[in-house]
């Protein structure tokens, strides 16, 4: 029996939420007396699939068909759940992304199996109870999920769990086939439009988000959010508004209905913090807010405040980060 873990890569690279979940995998593995494999999807290089050795994954298992570049539901659904069967895998873990919603659903379904979303800390295996917390409500409230079942999915929220970092250790990387066919891509897009994001950091791995809203009076106004975002190494983000007005693209829309987004710093500029947004945006460890309305209702959610004109401030704020280093 292993703990399966579900690496999501991208461009060669592994995504950071995946490195939070290799390190949560570990630990699981580690309480339960066995060790963590991880299954790669998406474009991966051997030499980044072995350095996931410093989150404790022992083996990883990447199967080299081209075509899993991209995602593919029912591809990567058959590829995971193929791991699991190999590796008696009775935990899987995966990142509560769009890739994890997508396939957790139905790996599911596949493997007669538990699942349990935004989950926000390790589980607890005490008497003959397997139990995981999560957040519910859009992060209002918190429940704890008891797992009865012989298998259990585990989606971890995106920055709810540190990544760790063991210099030097290095794990396996082992050819791995599910025996793909032509009918598990069926479902692959027929067309694929890409969008350059602007910025050189991706908003749903981000680590600090700078965002604005329609204080920021018009889309000629955004350098002044990407000049703090460069000074951040942060990633750009907007409010509904903003994107339905084409100011900035839809990807960067952050919320209820949009990209919901986790950092360690979220700054937002000239946006009056309808529920909509808050929801998106609430799990972020600390948040900051810059409005010039004092009644504006992000203050209440705010951990930092300052009361002022944007084009004011930013640029003020902007100098003083560059200043620090």
């Amino acid at each position: 029996m292993s703990v399966l873990v579900v690496v999501e890569c991208d461009g060669g690279e592994v995504k950071k939420s995946s490195l939070e979940v290799a390190s949560y995998g570990s630990q699981v593995a580690q309480m339960l007396g066995t060790t963590a494999t991880a299954v790669a999807v998406g474009e991966a290089t051997e030499a980044n699939l072995a350095q996931l050795g410093e989150q404790g994954i022992t083996k990883v298992l990447y199967d080299a068909e081209p075509r899993l570049k991209d995602f593919v539901n029912g591809a990567y659904t058959k590829l995971i759940a193929a791991a699991a069967q190999q590796e008696d895998a009775k935990v899987i873990v995966l990142a509560n992304s769009n890739i994890g919603a997508a396939v957790g659903s139905r790996l599911s379904v596949r493997l007669q199996a538990s699942l349990v979303t935004n989950v926000i800390e390790l589980p607890k295996n005490e008497g003959g109870q397997f139990t995981v917390k999560r957040g519910a409500f859009s992060g209002k409230a918190l429940a704890d999920v008891v797992l009865s079942s012989d298998r259990k999915i585990l989606a971890v929220k995106k920055n709810s769990i540190e990544a760790l970092h063991e210099a030097g250790k290095t794990a396996q990387v082992e050819s791995f086939s599910a025996q793909l066919t032509d009918a598990d891509f069926a479902d692959a897009p027929k067309q694929v439009i890409m969008q350059e994001q602007t910025g050189g950091v991706l908003l749903p791995e981000a680590d600090k988000v700078v965002s604005g809203g329609r204080g920021m009076k018009g889309p000629e106004n955004w350098n002044l959010i990407e000049d703090l975002a460069k000074a951040l190494g942060a990633a750009t983000a907007c409010s509904k508004p903003v994107s339905d007005v084409d100011w900035r693209p839809h990807h960067e829309h952050v919320g209820q209905t949009g990209i919901t987004v986790s950092p360690n710093l979220y700054i937002a500029c000239g946006i009056s913090g309808a529920i909509q947004h808050l929801a998106g945006v609430n799990s972020s460890k600390v948040i900051v807010v810059i409005n010039k309305d004092p009644e504006a209702p992000f203050f209440k959610a705010a951990d930092y405040g300052i009361v002022g004109d944007v084009f004011d401030v930013l640029p003020k704020l902007t100098q003083a980060v560059k200043e620090l280093g």
